[in-house]
Protein backbone atom coordinates (compact mmCIF):
# COMPACT_ATOMS: atom_id res chain seq x y z
CA UNK A 1 0.00 0.00 0.00
CA UNK A 2 1.10 3.02 -0.96
CA UNK A 3 -1.14 5.02 1.53
CA UNK A 4 -3.47 3.83 4.21
CA UNK A 5 -6.44 3.00 3.37
CA UNK A 6 -8.29 2.78 6.89
CA UNK A 7 -7.59 4.03 10.46
CA UNK A 8 -8.04 1.94 13.60
CA UNK A 9 -8.05 4.95 16.77
CA UNK A 10 -7.31 2.75 19.83
CA UNK A 11 -7.92 4.58 23.04
CA UNK A 12 -7.82 2.80 26.38
CA UNK A 13 -9.58 4.80 29.32
CA UNK A 14 -7.41 6.26 32.19
CA UNK A 15 -4.34 4.65 30.84
CA UNK A 16 -0.86 6.11 32.46
CA UNK A 17 1.89 6.86 30.44
CA UNK A 18 4.22 5.12 32.38
CA UNK A 19 2.48 2.17 32.93
CA UNK A 20 3.64 -0.04 29.82
CA UNK A 21 7.04 -1.14 29.53
CA UNK A 22 7.59 0.29 26.34
CA UNK A 23 7.45 3.34 28.34
CA UNK A 24 9.83 1.98 30.94
CA UNK A 25 7.69 0.31 33.51
CA UNK A 26 10.17 -2.23 34.93
CA UNK A 27 7.52 -4.84 36.14
CA UNK A 28 4.43 -4.23 33.95
CA UNK A 29 4.82 -6.13 30.91
CA UNK A 30 3.16 -5.33 27.77
CA UNK A 31 5.05 -6.87 24.75
CA UNK A 32 1.74 -6.65 22.35
CA UNK A 33 1.57 -2.42 22.81
CA UNK A 34 5.69 -2.46 22.42
CA UNK A 35 5.43 -4.47 19.50
CA UNK A 36 3.16 -2.09 17.84
CA UNK A 37 5.37 0.71 19.51
CA UNK A 38 8.31 -1.03 17.25
CA UNK A 39 6.55 -0.93 13.99
CA UNK A 40 5.54 2.50 14.41
CA UNK A 41 6.62 5.79 16.33
CA UNK A 42 6.11 6.27 19.76
CA UNK A 43 5.80 9.60 21.40
CA UNK A 44 7.06 10.35 24.81
CA UNK A 45 5.74 13.98 25.42
CA UNK A 46 1.91 13.71 24.28
CA UNK A 47 -0.64 15.81 26.25
CA UNK A 48 -4.40 15.79 26.30
CA UNK A 49 -6.57 19.42 26.52
CA UNK A 50 -8.09 18.25 29.34
CA UNK A 51 -7.50 15.89 32.40
CA UNK A 52 -10.90 14.33 32.13
CA UNK A 53 -12.84 12.15 30.16
CA UNK A 54 -15.62 14.14 27.95
CA UNK A 55 -13.83 17.40 27.35
CA UNK A 56 -10.58 15.39 26.71
CA UNK A 57 -11.93 13.64 24.29
CA UNK A 58 -13.89 16.05 22.54
CA UNK A 59 -10.45 18.10 21.94
CA UNK A 60 -9.54 14.57 20.17
CA UNK A 61 -12.63 14.34 18.36
CA UNK A 62 -13.27 18.07 16.99
CA UNK A 63 -9.60 19.05 16.83
CA UNK A 64 -10.24 21.46 19.28
CA UNK A 65 -9.24 22.97 22.75
CA UNK A 66 -11.84 22.60 25.39
CA UNK A 67 -12.71 26.53 25.39
CA UNK A 68 -13.05 26.31 21.66
CA UNK A 69 -15.34 23.55 21.84
CA UNK A 70 -16.89 23.83 25.22
CA UNK A 71 -17.75 21.03 26.29
CA UNK A 72 -15.75 21.39 29.77
CA UNK A 73 -17.02 18.93 31.63
CA UNK A 74 -18.35 15.18 32.04
CA UNK A 75 -22.09 15.32 30.05
CA UNK A 76 -21.95 19.25 28.99
CA UNK A 77 -23.20 18.73 25.77
CA UNK A 78 -20.74 19.47 23.09
CA UNK A 79 -22.76 22.64 21.03
CA UNK A 80 -24.62 20.80 17.80
CA UNK A 81 -22.81 23.03 15.23
CA UNK A 82 -19.15 21.29 16.54
CA UNK A 83 -17.84 19.86 13.29
CA UNK A 84 -16.29 16.57 14.81
CA UNK A 85 -13.86 13.49 13.18
CA UNK A 86 -16.88 12.27 11.42
CA UNK A 87 -17.92 15.20 9.60
CA UNK A 88 -14.31 15.96 8.65
CA UNK A 89 -13.97 12.50 7.32
CA UNK A 90 -16.80 11.70 5.55
CA UNK A 91 -16.10 14.98 3.48
CA UNK A 92 -13.19 13.32 2.45
CA UNK A 93 -14.60 10.44 1.44
CA UNK A 94 -13.89 7.98 4.89
CA UNK A 95 -16.74 6.48 7.51
CA UNK A 96 -16.43 7.36 10.77
CA UNK A 97 -17.88 4.69 12.78
CA UNK A 98 -17.68 3.61 17.14
CA UNK A 99 -17.17 0.87 18.85
CA UNK A 100 -17.13 1.50 22.22
CA UNK A 101 -17.33 4.37 24.70
CA UNK A 102 -17.23 8.35 23.91
CA UNK A 103 -18.18 10.11 26.78
CA UNK A 104 -20.18 12.56 25.35
CA UNK A 105 -23.27 14.15 25.71
CA UNK A 106 -25.58 15.36 22.78
CA UNK A 107 -27.03 19.22 22.25
CA UNK A 108 -30.73 18.28 22.65
CA UNK A 109 -31.85 21.67 23.12
CA UNK A 110 -29.91 22.57 20.40
CA UNK A 111 -31.44 20.17 18.25
CA UNK A 112 -34.88 20.63 19.36
CA UNK A 113 -34.15 24.47 18.24
CA UNK A 114 -32.93 23.36 14.99
CA UNK A 115 -35.68 20.20 14.61
CA UNK A 116 -32.83 17.87 14.57
CA UNK A 117 -34.60 14.24 14.92
CA UNK A 118 -32.75 12.05 17.13
CA UNK A 119 -33.47 9.19 14.79
CA UNK A 120 -32.65 10.16 11.61
CA UNK A 121 -29.03 10.25 10.12
CA UNK A 122 -28.14 13.84 10.80
CA UNK A 123 -29.30 13.36 14.22
CA UNK A 124 -27.96 10.48 15.21
CA UNK A 125 -24.42 11.55 14.16
CA UNK A 126 -25.02 14.84 16.17
CA UNK A 127 -25.73 13.20 19.23
CA UNK A 128 -22.53 10.74 18.59
CA UNK A 129 -20.44 13.09 18.74
CA UNK A 130 -20.20 12.88 14.51
CA UNK A 131 -19.74 8.68 14.50
CA UNK A 132 -21.87 6.01 13.40
CA UNK A 133 -22.45 3.91 15.99
CA UNK A 134 -21.23 -0.09 15.68
CA UNK A 135 -22.15 -0.29 19.16
CA UNK A 136 -22.03 2.53 21.62
CA UNK A 137 -20.80 1.44 25.47
CA UNK A 138 -19.48 4.21 27.71
CA UNK A 139 -19.05 1.10 30.68
CA UNK A 140 -21.19 2.76 32.87
CA UNK A 141 -24.36 1.38 34.63
CA UNK A 142 -24.06 2.71 38.08
CA UNK A 143 -27.55 3.48 39.77
CA UNK A 144 -27.94 4.93 42.91
CA UNK A 145 -31.13 6.38 44.77
CA UNK A 146 -31.51 9.15 41.83
CA UNK A 147 -31.66 6.63 39.43
CA UNK A 148 -29.03 5.03 36.80
CA UNK A 149 -25.75 7.22 35.93
CA UNK A 150 -26.44 6.72 32.19
CA UNK A 151 -29.44 4.93 31.43
CA UNK A 152 -28.53 3.75 28.27
CA UNK A 153 -24.74 2.73 29.74
CA UNK A 154 -23.89 -1.13 28.54
CA UNK A 155 -27.10 -2.39 27.66
CA UNK A 156 -26.00 -4.05 24.54
CA UNK A 157 -23.21 -5.74 26.74
CA UNK A 158 -26.09 -6.21 29.58
CA UNK A 159 -27.76 -8.31 26.76
CA UNK A 160 -25.04 -10.04 25.95
CA UNK A 161 -23.87 -11.05 29.44
CA UNK A 162 -27.35 -12.25 29.84
CA UNK A 163 -27.29 -14.31 27.09
CA UNK A 164 -24.26 -15.93 28.72
CA UNK A 165 -26.38 -17.10 31.75
CA UNK A 166 -25.17 -13.90 34.22
CA UNK A 167 -28.95 -13.48 35.45
CA UNK A 168 -30.10 -10.05 37.14
CA UNK A 169 -31.04 -6.69 36.26
CA UNK A 170 -27.65 -5.39 35.85
CA UNK A 171 -25.11 -7.88 35.40
CA UNK A 172 -22.64 -5.06 34.24
CA UNK A 173 -22.04 -4.72 38.33
CA UNK A 174 -22.85 -7.75 39.49
CA UNK A 175 -20.39 -9.83 37.59
CA UNK A 176 -18.19 -7.99 35.61
CA UNK A 177 -17.46 -4.91 38.12
CA UNK A 178 -18.08 -7.34 41.43
CA UNK A 179 -16.72 -9.90 43.39
CA UNK A 180 -18.16 -12.34 44.96
CA UNK A 181 -18.16 -14.17 48.64
CA UNK A 182 -18.73 -18.26 49.22
CA UNK A 183 -22.50 -17.76 50.18
CA UNK A 184 -23.52 -15.63 46.93
CA UNK A 185 -22.96 -12.24 48.28
CA UNK A 186 -21.69 -9.46 45.56
CA UNK A 187 -18.67 -7.60 46.72
CA UNK A 188 -19.43 -4.29 44.62
CA UNK A 189 -16.37 -2.91 42.72
CA UNK A 190 -17.30 0.50 44.03
CA UNK A 191 -15.57 -0.09 47.11
CA UNK A 192 -12.19 -0.21 47.06
CA UNK A 193 -11.78 -2.25 49.42
CA UNK A 194 -12.69 -4.84 46.90
CA UNK A 195 -10.40 -4.31 44.08
CA UNK A 196 -7.51 -6.91 45.10
CA UNK A 197 -10.83 -9.81 44.31
CA UNK A 198 -11.54 -11.44 41.40
CA UNK A 199 -14.16 -10.22 39.42
CA UNK A 200 -17.07 -12.22 38.92
CA UNK A 201 -17.16 -13.43 35.52
CA UNK A 202 -15.26 -15.57 33.03
CA UNK A 203 -12.27 -13.58 31.64
CA UNK A 204 -13.44 -13.79 27.95
CA UNK A 205 -16.87 -12.24 29.37
CA UNK A 206 -15.19 -9.37 30.52
CA UNK A 207 -15.68 -6.14 29.20
CA UNK A 208 -12.04 -5.62 27.38
CA UNK A 209 -12.23 -9.02 25.30
CA UNK A 210 -15.70 -8.45 24.68
CA UNK A 211 -15.24 -4.95 23.21
CA UNK A 212 -12.05 -6.45 20.89
CA UNK A 213 -14.36 -9.02 19.12
CA UNK A 214 -16.87 -6.48 18.73
CA UNK A 215 -14.35 -4.30 16.84
CA UNK A 216 -13.29 -7.56 14.76
CA UNK A 217 -16.88 -7.60 14.02
CA UNK A 218 -16.95 -4.02 12.97
CA UNK A 219 -13.56 -4.54 10.58
CA UNK A 220 -14.46 -8.26 9.32
CA UNK A 221 -17.76 -6.61 7.93
CA UNK A 222 -15.92 -3.96 5.86
CA UNK A 223 -15.23 -4.55 2.46
CA UNK A 224 -14.58 -1.89 0.00
CA UNK A 225 -15.98 1.01 1.96
CA UNK A 226 -12.81 3.31 3.72
CA UNK A 227 -13.34 3.86 7.32
CA UNK A 228 -12.20 4.43 10.27
CA UNK A 229 -12.64 2.89 13.28
CA UNK A 230 -12.41 4.35 16.81
CA UNK A 231 -12.57 1.21 19.14
CA UNK A 232 -12.78 2.79 22.54
CA UNK A 233 -12.05 0.62 25.73
CA UNK A 234 -13.60 1.14 29.19
CA UNK A 235 -10.40 0.43 30.75
CA UNK A 236 -8.37 0.21 32.86
CA UNK A 237 -11.07 2.99 33.96
CA UNK A 238 -12.62 2.35 37.41
CA UNK A 239 -14.37 0.41 38.59
CA UNK A 240 -10.84 -1.43 39.80
CA UNK A 241 -11.11 -4.99 39.77
CA UNK A 242 -10.60 -7.20 37.00
CA UNK A 243 -11.32 -11.20 36.48
CA UNK A 244 -8.48 -13.88 36.84
CA UNK A 245 -5.81 -14.94 35.84
CA UNK A 246 -4.94 -10.93 36.46
CA UNK A 247 -6.52 -10.37 39.57
CA UNK A 248 -3.35 -12.71 41.64
CA UNK A 249 -0.75 -11.47 38.43
CA UNK A 250 0.68 -8.38 40.44
CA UNK A 251 1.74 -7.19 44.30
CA UNK A 252 3.61 -5.05 46.31
CA UNK A 253 6.81 -6.42 44.58
CA UNK A 254 5.48 -5.05 41.41
CA UNK A 255 4.36 -1.17 42.25
CA UNK A 256 6.35 1.87 42.18
CA UNK A 257 6.45 3.96 44.92
CA UNK A 258 3.74 6.91 45.06
CA UNK A 259 5.45 10.06 44.16
CA UNK A 260 4.72 12.72 46.81
CA UNK A 261 5.82 15.10 49.50
CA UNK A 262 5.31 16.36 52.71
CA UNK A 263 5.87 19.36 51.05
CA UNK A 264 3.08 18.94 49.02
CA UNK A 265 0.92 17.63 51.69
CA UNK A 266 1.84 20.95 53.54
CA UNK A 267 0.76 23.40 50.66
CA UNK A 268 -0.75 27.06 50.79
CA UNK A 269 -2.72 26.21 47.61
CA UNK A 270 -6.55 26.41 48.49
CA UNK A 271 -6.81 24.23 45.00
CA UNK A 272 -4.31 21.87 45.05
CA UNK A 273 -5.11 21.31 48.82
CA UNK A 274 -8.93 20.55 48.22
CA UNK A 275 -8.06 18.16 45.44
CA UNK A 276 -5.66 16.48 47.80
CA UNK A 277 -8.34 16.52 50.23
CA UNK A 278 -11.07 14.85 48.28
CA UNK A 279 -12.36 11.42 48.66
CA UNK A 280 -10.44 10.31 46.41
CA UNK A 281 -7.77 11.62 47.62
CA UNK A 282 -7.73 10.55 50.67
CA UNK A 283 -8.32 7.23 50.39
CA UNK A 284 -5.51 6.53 47.14
CA UNK A 285 -3.02 8.43 49.92
CA UNK A 286 -3.59 4.93 52.45
CA UNK A 287 -0.57 2.44 50.78
CA UNK A 288 -3.37 -0.50 52.10
CA UNK A 289 -5.83 1.13 49.77
CA UNK A 290 -3.38 2.08 46.92
CA UNK A 291 -2.16 -1.55 47.45
CA UNK A 292 -5.28 -3.31 46.26
CA UNK A 293 -6.28 -0.59 43.55
CA UNK A 294 -3.02 -0.88 42.31
CA UNK A 295 -3.29 -4.95 42.02
CA UNK A 296 -6.40 -4.45 40.11
CA UNK A 297 -5.19 -1.32 37.63
CA UNK A 298 -2.23 -3.58 36.42
CA UNK A 299 -4.08 -6.37 35.96
CA UNK A 300 -6.74 -4.32 34.02
CA UNK A 301 -3.36 -2.89 32.30
CA UNK A 302 -2.30 -6.67 31.00
CA UNK A 303 -5.55 -7.79 30.07
CA UNK A 304 -5.43 -4.40 27.98
CA UNK A 305 -2.38 -5.38 26.38
CA UNK A 306 -3.14 -9.26 26.09
CA UNK A 307 -5.99 -8.00 23.70
CA UNK A 308 -4.08 -6.07 22.04
CA UNK A 309 -2.25 -9.14 21.13
CA UNK A 310 -5.11 -10.88 19.95
CA UNK A 311 -6.35 -7.72 17.99
CA UNK A 312 -2.92 -7.33 16.07
CA UNK A 313 -2.76 -10.34 15.39
CA UNK A 314 -5.90 -11.05 13.84
CA UNK A 315 -5.40 -7.94 11.77
CA UNK A 316 -1.88 -9.48 11.01
CA UNK A 317 -3.71 -12.80 9.57
CA UNK A 318 -6.32 -10.75 7.43
CA UNK A 319 -4.10 -8.81 5.60
CA UNK A 320 -5.41 -5.65 7.36
CA UNK A 321 -2.21 -4.57 9.05
CA UNK A 322 -0.94 -3.92 4.95
CA UNK A 323 -3.54 -1.13 4.74
CA UNK A 324 -4.12 0.40 8.39
CA UNK A 325 -3.25 2.63 10.22
CA UNK A 326 -3.02 2.17 14.24
CA UNK A 327 -2.95 4.54 16.67
CA UNK A 328 -3.16 3.94 20.18
CA UNK A 329 -3.75 6.39 23.04
CA UNK A 330 -5.45 7.13 25.98
CA UNK A 331 -7.40 9.93 27.23
CA UNK A 332 -5.94 11.01 30.06
CA UNK A 333 -3.64 8.94 33.40
CA UNK A 334 -4.44 8.15 36.66
CA UNK A 335 -2.54 9.75 39.92
CA UNK A 336 -3.12 6.75 41.95
CA UNK A 337 -1.87 8.46 45.19
CA UNK A 338 0.43 10.20 43.60
CA UNK A 339 0.76 13.36 44.88
CA UNK A 340 -1.44 12.61 47.49
CA UNK A 341 -4.28 12.19 44.87
CA UNK A 342 -6.75 10.30 43.08
CA UNK A 343 -8.31 9.86 39.82
CA UNK A 344 -7.10 12.32 37.35
CA UNK A 345 -8.13 15.97 37.50
CA UNK A 346 -5.06 18.36 37.72
CA UNK A 347 -1.86 18.74 35.50
CA UNK A 348 0.96 16.71 37.32
CA UNK A 349 2.34 14.40 34.02
CA UNK A 350 0.41 11.12 35.81
CA UNK A 351 -3.01 12.78 34.39
CA UNK A 352 -2.01 14.30 31.42
CA UNK A 353 0.82 13.00 29.63
CA UNK A 354 -0.48 10.06 27.10
CA UNK A 355 1.06 6.96 25.54
CA UNK A 356 0.76 7.60 22.00
CA UNK A 357 1.55 4.99 19.24
CA UNK A 358 1.18 5.67 15.54
CA UNK A 359 1.47 2.91 13.22
CA UNK A 360 1.45 4.01 9.60
CA UNK A 361 1.09 1.21 6.99
CA UNK A 362 2.81 3.37 4.01
CA UNK A 363 6.10 2.50 3.01
CA UNK A 364 7.11 6.49 3.14
CA UNK A 365 7.28 5.51 6.97
CA UNK A 366 9.49 2.71 6.80
CA UNK A 367 12.14 4.94 8.04
CA UNK A 368 10.70 5.72 11.43
CA UNK A 369 9.76 2.39 12.40
CA UNK A 370 10.80 1.69 15.63
CA UNK A 371 11.61 5.31 16.53
CA UNK A 372 11.02 7.44 19.37
CA UNK A 373 9.75 11.34 19.32
CA UNK A 374 10.57 13.78 22.18
CA UNK A 375 8.69 16.77 20.62
CA UNK A 376 5.84 18.28 22.32
CA UNK A 377 2.47 16.84 20.86
CA UNK A 378 -0.76 17.18 22.02
CA UNK A 379 -3.97 14.91 21.16
CA UNK A 380 -5.79 17.45 19.48
CA UNK A 381 -3.06 16.89 16.28
CA UNK A 382 -4.81 13.29 15.74
CA UNK A 383 -7.57 14.72 13.75
CA UNK A 384 -5.29 16.84 11.27
CA UNK A 385 -3.33 13.57 10.96
CA UNK A 386 -6.32 11.49 10.07
CA UNK A 387 -8.00 13.91 7.54
CA UNK A 388 -4.16 14.32 6.12
CA UNK A 389 -3.86 10.71 6.19
CA UNK A 390 -7.54 10.54 4.04
CA UNK A 391 -6.09 12.23 1.67
CA UNK A 392 -6.54 16.05 2.25
CA UNK A 393 -4.75 18.82 3.08
CA UNK A 394 -5.69 19.57 6.89
CA UNK A 395 -3.94 23.21 6.39
CA UNK A 396 -7.08 24.03 4.56
CA UNK A 397 -8.53 23.54 8.10
CA UNK A 398 -6.66 25.80 9.90
CA UNK A 399 -9.65 28.06 10.93
CA UNK A 400 -11.50 24.82 12.76
CA UNK A 401 -8.63 22.64 13.36
CA UNK A 402 -6.46 23.82 16.36
CA UNK A 403 -3.69 20.79 16.09
CA UNK A 404 -0.68 20.16 13.83
CA UNK A 405 -0.11 16.38 11.61
CA UNK A 406 1.96 14.34 12.52
CA UNK A 407 1.77 12.50 9.23
CA UNK A 408 5.20 14.68 7.93
CA UNK A 409 6.68 13.47 11.08
CA UNK A 410 5.97 9.61 10.33
CA UNK A 411 7.29 9.43 7.16
CA UNK A 412 10.47 11.09 7.96
CA UNK A 413 10.16 15.07 7.76
CA UNK A 414 9.89 17.45 10.79
CA UNK A 415 8.28 17.23 13.74
CA UNK A 416 5.24 19.76 14.07
CA UNK A 417 6.92 23.30 15.32
CA UNK A 418 5.07 24.32 18.64
CA UNK A 419 6.69 26.43 22.10
CA UNK A 420 4.19 25.17 24.20
CA UNK A 421 1.12 22.70 24.93
CA UNK A 422 -1.94 23.98 26.97
CA UNK A 423 -4.56 22.10 28.93
CA UNK A 424 -7.54 22.84 30.68
CA UNK A 425 -9.75 22.51 33.46
CA UNK A 426 -12.71 23.72 34.14
CA UNK A 427 -13.87 22.21 37.76
CA UNK A 428 -16.93 24.72 38.33
CA UNK A 429 -19.59 21.72 39.03
CA UNK A 430 -17.57 20.05 41.57
CA UNK A 431 -18.19 20.32 44.94
CA UNK A 432 -14.58 22.16 45.71
CA UNK A 433 -15.76 25.36 44.13
CA UNK A 434 -18.52 24.88 46.35
CA UNK A 435 -16.49 24.77 49.29
CA UNK A 436 -14.39 27.27 47.66
CA UNK A 437 -17.16 29.40 47.35
CA UNK A 438 -16.52 30.52 43.81
CA UNK A 439 -18.68 31.42 41.19
CA UNK A 440 -18.73 28.86 38.04
CA UNK A 441 -16.30 31.71 35.84
CA UNK A 442 -13.81 31.15 38.62
CA UNK A 443 -13.05 27.58 39.17
CA UNK A 444 -11.23 27.05 36.06
CA UNK A 445 -7.52 26.60 35.69
CA UNK A 446 -5.16 26.54 32.92
CA UNK A 447 -1.68 24.95 32.25
CA UNK A 448 1.19 25.94 29.93
CA UNK A 449 4.33 23.61 29.46
CA UNK A 450 7.07 24.87 27.19
CA UNK A 451 8.85 21.70 27.72
CA UNK A 452 10.92 22.46 30.64
CA UNK A 453 8.72 24.83 32.48
CA UNK A 454 4.93 24.00 33.62
CA UNK A 455 2.75 26.60 35.34
CA UNK A 456 -0.12 26.18 36.18
CA UNK A 457 -3.36 29.69 35.91
CA UNK A 458 -6.45 29.40 38.12
CA UNK A 459 -8.84 31.96 37.63
CA UNK A 460 -10.85 33.08 41.31
CA UNK A 461 -7.53 35.11 42.25
CA UNK A 462 -5.26 32.18 43.66
CA UNK A 463 -1.31 32.54 42.49
CA UNK A 464 -0.03 30.24 40.28
CA UNK A 465 2.20 26.92 40.42
CA UNK A 466 4.73 26.33 38.71
CA UNK A 467 7.63 23.32 38.34
CA UNK A 468 10.69 22.87 36.66
CA UNK A 469 10.60 19.16 35.19
CA UNK A 470 14.68 19.94 34.16
CA UNK A 471 15.18 19.98 37.69
CA UNK A 472 12.36 18.10 39.24
CA UNK A 473 10.85 15.58 37.01
CA UNK A 474 8.24 14.11 39.53
CA UNK A 475 7.11 18.14 39.76
CA UNK A 476 7.32 18.05 43.86
CA UNK A 477 8.08 21.42 44.24
CA UNK A 478 6.16 24.44 44.14
CA UNK A 479 7.87 27.52 42.40
CA UNK A 480 4.42 29.36 42.04
CA UNK A 481 5.68 32.10 45.10
CA UNK A 482 9.40 32.29 44.60
CA UNK A 483 10.67 35.60 43.89
CA UNK A 484 13.66 33.76 41.59
CA UNK A 485 11.01 32.30 38.84
CA UNK A 486 9.04 35.78 38.60
CA UNK A 487 10.72 36.43 34.80
CA UNK A 488 9.84 32.87 33.94
CA UNK A 489 6.34 32.91 35.31
CA UNK A 490 5.97 36.59 33.23
CA UNK A 491 7.29 34.63 29.91
CA UNK A 492 4.57 31.68 30.34
CA UNK A 493 2.02 33.96 30.97
CA UNK A 494 2.82 36.20 27.52
CA UNK A 495 2.37 32.34 25.90
CA UNK A 496 -0.75 31.69 27.81
CA UNK A 497 -2.65 35.25 27.24
CA UNK A 498 -1.40 34.97 23.15
CA UNK A 499 -3.05 31.34 23.48
CA UNK A 500 -5.91 32.84 24.56
CA UNK A 501 -6.28 35.72 21.65
CA UNK A 502 -6.33 33.09 19.26
CA UNK A 503 -9.40 33.35 16.95
CA UNK A 504 -10.95 30.25 17.79
CA UNK A 505 -14.77 31.03 17.75
CA UNK A 506 -14.37 31.99 13.49
CA UNK A 507 -14.65 28.80 12.12
CA UNK A 508 -17.44 29.32 9.21
CA UNK A 509 -15.25 31.21 7.00
CA UNK A 510 -11.43 29.73 6.06
CA UNK A 511 -8.53 31.59 6.25
CA UNK A 512 -7.89 31.04 2.55
CA UNK A 513 -11.21 32.81 1.85
CA UNK A 514 -10.35 35.61 4.26
CA UNK A 515 -6.92 36.13 2.37
CA UNK A 516 -9.02 35.83 -1.20
CA UNK A 517 -11.09 38.34 0.16
CA UNK A 518 -8.03 40.64 0.35
CA UNK A 519 -8.03 41.35 -3.64
CA UNK A 520 -11.65 40.53 -4.59
CA UNK A 521 -13.38 43.29 -2.31
CA UNK A 522 -12.26 46.16 -4.54
CA UNK A 523 -14.16 43.98 -7.46
CA UNK A 524 -17.74 44.23 -6.38
CA UNK A 525 -18.26 48.14 -6.97
CA UNK A 526 -18.09 49.47 -2.95
CA UNK A 527 -15.40 52.35 -3.49
CA UNK A 528 -13.72 53.54 -0.60
CA UNK A 529 -11.83 56.65 -0.56
CA UNK A 530 -11.43 56.77 -3.95
CA UNK A 531 -11.88 60.44 -5.33
CA UNK A 532 -12.27 60.10 -8.85
CA UNK A 533 -12.58 57.78 -11.73
CA UNK A 534 -8.99 58.33 -12.97
CA UNK A 535 -7.73 57.29 -9.64
CA UNK A 536 -9.45 53.83 -9.85
CA UNK A 537 -8.73 51.09 -12.66
CA UNK A 538 -10.78 51.52 -15.25
CA UNK A 539 -12.42 47.73 -15.20
CA UNK A 540 -13.11 48.46 -11.45
CA UNK A 541 -14.91 51.58 -12.12
CA UNK A 542 -16.36 50.82 -15.74
CA UNK A 543 -19.91 49.82 -13.80
CA UNK A 544 -20.24 53.91 -13.23
CA UNK A 545 -18.97 55.68 -15.56
CA UNK A 546 -20.48 56.60 -18.86
CA UNK A 547 -24.12 56.35 -17.65
CA UNK A 548 -27.22 58.29 -18.70
CA UNK A 549 -30.45 59.26 -16.90
CA UNK A 550 -32.90 61.14 -17.16
CA UNK A 551 -32.88 64.17 -14.67
CA UNK A 552 -35.90 64.21 -12.48
CA UNK A 553 -35.18 66.97 -10.30
CA UNK A 554 -36.65 68.92 -12.66
CA UNK A 555 -39.91 66.84 -12.97
CA UNK A 556 -40.33 66.68 -9.28
CA UNK A 557 -40.01 70.76 -9.16
CA UNK A 558 -42.67 70.91 -12.19
CA UNK A 559 -44.86 68.12 -10.33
Amino acid sequence: MAEPKNILFIMFDQLRWDYLSCYGHPYLKTPNIDRLAGKGVRFTRAYVQSPLCGPSRMSTYTGRYVHSHGASWNNVPLKVGERTMGDHLRDVGMGCWLVGKTHMAADAEGMRRLGLEPDSVIGARVSECGFDVFERDDGMRPEGPDGLYDPGGALKYNEYLRGKGYDGDNPWHDYANSAVDETGNVLSGWFLKNSDLPANIREEDSETPYLTRRGMEFIEGQRHARWLCHLSYIKPHWPYIVPEPYASMYGRQDFLPPVRSQAERDTDHPVFRGFQNAPVGRALSRDDVRDKVLRAYMGLIKQCDDQMGVLLGWLEETGRMDDTMIVVTSDHGDFMGDHWMGEKTFFHDASIRVPLIIYDPSNKADATRGSVCDALVECLDLLPTFVEAAGSDPSRLDHILEGKSLLPLLRGGAAPQREAVFCEYDYSASPLAGKLGLHPADARMFMVFDGRWKMIHFEGGFRPMLFDLDADPDELEDLGASPAQEDIRAALYDRLFAWARRPAARTTISNDALRAARSKSGRKGVLIGVVGEEDADPEIVAKYVGRKARDMRARKAAE
